[in-house]
């Protein structure tokens, strides 16, 4: 009984110390068809993400990719706090979350983001679709919704201009999502479509005409590869 709990124990230790801070420079920050930009809220450094508003379709591989940065299994948390973009359309939600496992190339990876402008819509159906899974290339927003309807988005409180913490458990073939410090995940993923031994780096995501704000970025390994 000892040796589990020392054994146990000790797992937690190696676990922790796999634990990072990520500090957020142009150095270490690559953008790929968005907009990148460091900027001061309220005293204190935080990365702008614009959206190209040239890009076309939804959920595209529009982020902030971290450079020399691999991740199989992992949380990821950060807080992030979104705005629409001038002249922006009603359809806008002010999409933003974070991608993960990034391939190299950008042809791949999965990512859960929120739309903060329906968590406190007077239309519930809008309100049942604040979080979004997707999976680049093959599963947008609009296939899951055909597909496999509710199965792949959720509800949570939430609103525009404000700081909102994200974090993301990622293990094998399923992810949770955590908001705002809670100790129940808003979303849970139990199939990401491109597998559990998929592995890449993290990306500052932004949606079509999201004007995104990021800081306090804190990675932990699960493993050591």
């Amino acid at each position: 009984m000892k040796k589990s709990v020392l054994f146990l124990i000790a797992s937690l230790f190696s676990m922790s110390v796999l634990a990072q801070s990520i500090k957020l420079n142009k150095e270490n920050l690559e953008p790929s068809q968005v907009y990148l930009s460091l900027v001061k809220m309220q005293g204190k450094d935080v990365v702008k993400v614009e959206y190209d508003t040239t890009i076309q379709g939804a959920d595209q591989p529009t982020f902030v990719k971290l450079k020399n940065l691999n991740l199989k299994n992992g949380s990821i948390e950060v807080k992030v706090l979104s705005r629409l973009m001038k002249n922006a359309p009603s359809t806008s939600r002010g999409f933003i979350g974070l991608a993960f496992r990034i391939n190299e190339n950008h042809s791949k990876f999965e990512s859960i983001y929120i739309r903060p402008t329906n968590g406190r819509a007077d239309d519930q159906v809008r309100r049942n679709h604040s979080i979004q899974y997707f999976s680049f290339p093959d599963y947008d927003f609009d296939r899951f919704r055909k597909e496999a309807p509710e199965k792949y988005e959720s509800y949570a409180d939430m609103g525009l201009n404000e700081w909102i913490t994200m974090r993301i458990e990622v293990e094998g073939a399923k992810a949770k999502l955590f908001l705002n410090n809670n100790k129940q995940p808003s979303l849970i993923v139990n199939d990401l479509k491109h597998g559990e031994n998929n592995a890449g780096s993290i990306g500052l995501w932004v949606g079509n005409w999201t004007e995104g704000y990021f800081k306090d970025l804190k990675v932990t390994k699960y493993d050591a590869k």
